[in-house]
């Protein structure tokens, strides 16, 4: 990683939702402690295994958070995208990282030292409530991902994640651009990416979607969110 230093860290800080709100002094306070990085594509930021050492915010950019395996395959937890933090919850159990995070595209990064952010959180109510509601949806995002693994069909995976994706419930229809690649999303979904090719093709035949590279237009969101298959 590349130290990028030509920006004001607290300046940054104050534009992210988990610091918005807080004083000059406190985003001083957590920006004597917080180092920003420039990361290239396909850069690895951390391991899993690694000691933890602090809260990542992704300031631009896009990083994937994933399991790897012994044969190469990997599962991915997470895309985080601008505003998005990770790395919270090993921060309170002093355990190593569970995921490998890894960016997809160059990216900026600040690294918040453990000791400053519990500090900040000490002398601060108002960001312990956001650390707290961060957590919760965490949380509800893995429940969600383990109702689509365990209880829907191929199908039904990629019509939730398509109706998701859709900007507005009043559109009727609307182009998706992926913002990661059809491997990394069928690994999201827990498919195979042949199997998301395959049912993209089935949405198609059945004049629901148009597919072109990363782009999916949704040709009638109505009947996609009522599609069964």
């Amino acid at each position: 990683m590349i130290q990028e230093t030509r920006h004001s860290i607290a300046e940054i800080l104050s534009r992210q939702p988990m610091f918005r709100g807080l004083s000059e002094d406190e985003l001083q306070l957590i920006a004597a402690g917080c180092r920003e990085f420039r990361v290239r594509k396909n850069e690895v930021l951390f391991q899993k295994g690694d000691e933890a050492h602090g809260l990542h915010v992704l300031v631009m950019g896009q990083v994937k958070l994933a399991i790897p395996s012994a044969h190469g395959v990997e599962k991915v937890v997470h895309m985080c995208g601008p505003g998005n933090t990770f790395g919270e919850a090993v921060l309170f159990l002093d355990r190593p990282y569970p995921v490998t995070a890894q960016s997809t595209v160059d990216s900026i990064v600040l690294l918040i030292a453990k000791r400053t952010l519990l500090d900040a959180m000490d002398a601060s109510p108002a960001l312990s409530r956001k650390m707290l509601a961060s957590l919760s949806v965490r949380l509800h995002e893995l429940l969600d991902d383990m109702e689509t693994c365990t209880l829907r069909t191929s199908a039904q995976r990629v019509v939730c994640f398509l109706t998701q994706s859709i900007p507005s419930l009043d559109e009727n229809r609307c182009d998706i651009h992926l913002a990661a690649s059809k491997q990394t999303i069928a690994s999201q979904l827990n498919l195979a990416p042949e199997t998301l090719s395959r049912v993209f093709g089935h949405l198609a035949d059945a004049g629901l979607i148009k597919v072109k590279g990363r782009t999916i237009t949704i040709l009638d969101c109505q009947k996609l969110r009522t599609f069964t298959a």
